[in-house]
């Protein structure tokens, strides 16, 4: 199921033209239930924001999921603006902040994020040490998507809307506010 609105020729936040898309999608979930996706979009600036919430109120949680195969690549994952992603094997973590986008994905799609953020500080760079880094990084990251070594993901999300669809995620109640 899935209801989507779209409104286009709003005024872009940034470069106040009349080129930003507004789209809201209401999605479900299997095993999460109904989402809403929110995104806008300006062709005249390239400004992209985008985030998901839940349709009913969820405790803040933390999830834990190791990936231990190339069939983990497939495991379902929503993670919200407001959500912190650590990859500790990797020493990586994405922080929520006004940039920070809401996503439904799969654990692929997730390593594929931090893979270009890997690479673009690869191909950026002009320090030594930190290109081999980068490129120790990549290997590890190669590895674990190709099932050849483990790697455990970590979501933190004071607003609940996050998830690692797998009878193996761990979850648990984060304390504190939404």
């Amino acid at each position: 199921m899935s209801n989507k609105e779209v409104l286009g020729g709003e005024i872009c936040p940034f470069c106040h033209n009349k080129t930003l898309t507004l789209i809201e999608e209401e999605m479900e979930i299997p095993y999460f239930g109904k989402v809403f996706m929110f995104s806008m979009s300006c062709t005249s600036c390239n400004f992209y924001k985008s985030d998901v919430e839940a349709a009913n109120l969820k405790d803040p949680c933390s999830i834990t999921f190791e990936v231990e195969s190339e069939e983990d690549m497939k495991v379902r994952l929503v993670k919200s603006s407001t959500a912190t992603i650590k990859i500790p094997g990797l020493k990586m973590s994405v922080t929520p902040g006004p940039a920070s986008l809401g996503y439904v994905s799969n654990i692929e799609g997730m390593l594929n994020r931090f893979k270009s953020i890997i690479e673009k500080e690869r191909d950026s760079s002009d320090e030594p040490d930190v290109v081999k880094n980068a490129k120790n990084l990549l290997k590890k990251l190669r590895k674990a998507m190709w099932g050849e070594a483990k790697l455990k993901i970590m979501i933190d999300d004071p607003s609940g809307n996050s998830a690692i669809i797998s009878d193996r995620a761990v979850v648990k109640k984060l304390k504190g506010k939404k």
